[in-house]
């Protein structure tokens, strides 16, 4: 009798937790899911290391804008500019390498206090004047695509030099990937168990030890599975290793950080937020300056990726962040997601992107199906909520 309730006490522990999991293992089926389906279309060439090579780097900015997008729908509000933001940011990048000879380093802070300042912008409208970021945002989205087409003059800008092009095109060697996979295996270690030391410490359910590590062994074999990939053709790409930065600093800032607490906060309640005496204005105005920085950073991979400033670069990016943020289980409704599931997200729709490229699908197709994505994404999530 006692075996019985324990088994089934231990029975519904697990349960519990695959029901709080259940998005995030839907999500990783029907990624090995959309693989296989493609690998099988393309009669391999799919799953060949030079095209999983290419497929982390095309994945690289859709991740960057992504991460930064979480906090920013996880805080109740939405991106519309980051596309154009990246564009144009990079198109600054651009110029002042082709036109003004800048070098390399000068070149990127310069991009990057652009960005910093556009996210200021941005945070002043929404934050200390309560303008709905959904307008603040759109109207950056026209004016910034408008400032490409300004700073430019319609033209494309090239060629940039070598050294820049290094951070969108270049590889890290074999050692170097291998010593990179081990440190991230074990910084991933040490943020989960610290996380579950967390959720211990303030009374809130985790998953049993058997669990627990089946998921750690599942990550670790995915690191030495993707590196091994990554070595056999020519490294790790460099945009995945600022990917990789990025996630594990935005992702120790959610979980770790007053900021984080604050942002989940405002998400889930913000009058409760407001009344626990949280600022809710400071907090606004930082997530619009990290999403400021991000977009920057993904301007700067594009350019030096194509090594040019086109003036159609970034185009639609803002659709792409969007639908990876909520396909990784970031709600609409805001107050839930994470950043890995971000990545995950960002996976999926650059494999479609991929895949479909590889069948040369129409560029219209394409485009429709990204669409009908999103529009599933935000149908699961609406759902799952009201089952809640």
């Amino acid at each position: 009798m006692m075996e019985s309730k324990v088994s089934k006490t231990t029975e519904k522990r697990i349960l519990n937790h695959f029901k709080i999991d259940i998005r995030s293992y839907t999500m990783i089926l029907a990624l090995l899911g959309i693989w296989i389906i493609f690998s099988i279309l393309t009669h391999g060439d799919f799953l060949s290391p030079r095209n999983l090579s290419m497929l982390a780097r095309q994945m690289s900015i859709t991740a960057i804008l992504a991460s930064g997008m979480v906090l920013v729908i996880v805080a109740g509000h939405i991106d519309l500019s980051v596309g154009s933001v990246a564009g144009f940011t990079g198109a600054i990048a651009a110029i002042l390498q082709v036109i003004y000879h800048w070098d390399t380093v000068p070149t990127i802070i310069v991009t990057l206090m652009a960005g910093l300042a556009i996210g200021v912008w941005q945070g002043f409208w929404i934050a200390y004047r309560k303008v709905p970021a959904f307008i603040v945002t759109l109207s950056s989205m026209l004016v910034f695509r408008g400032g490409i087409l300004l700073i430019t003059k319609g033209v494309t800008i090239s060629p940039l030099k070598q050294d820049f092009t290094v951070v969108g095109q270049g590889y890290i060697p074999p050692l170097f990937s291998v010593i990179l996979a081990v440190v991230a295996g074990v910084l991933y270690v040490i943020m989960d168990l610290k996380n579950r030391n967390s959720r211990i410490k303030y009374g809130l359910s985790v998953s049993s030890w058997g669990i627990e590590l089946a998921k750690i062994a599942g990550v670790l074999i995915f690191i030495a599975l993707f590196t091994s990939v990554m070595i056999s053709y020519e490294g790790i790409p460099v945009p995945v290793l600022l990917v990789l930065v990025i996630v594990i600093l935005l992702t120790f800032v959610a979980q770790n950080t007053t900021f984080g607490r604050y942002v989940y906060a405002i998400g889930g309640n913000k009058e409760a937020a407001a009344y626990s005496g949280i600022n809710i204005a400071k907090t606004n105005m930082t997530i619009f300056l990290i999403m400021g920085v991000l977009s920057a950073i993904a301007g700067i991979v594009l350019t030096s990726r194509l090594n040019a400033a086109t003036t159609s670069a970034g185009n639609l990016f803002e659709l792409d962040a969007i639908a990876s943020a909520i396909i990784g289980g970031t709600s609409t409704l805001g107050g839930e997601g994470t950043v890995p599931g971000a990545i995950l997200g960002a996976l999926i729709m650059a494999s479609i992107d991929n895949g479909m490229s590889l069948m040369n699908i129409d560029y219209s197709i394409l485009t429709i199906v990204k669409g009908l994505v999103l529009v599933l994404a935000v149908w699961v999530d609406i759902s799952t909520k009201k089952r809640g």
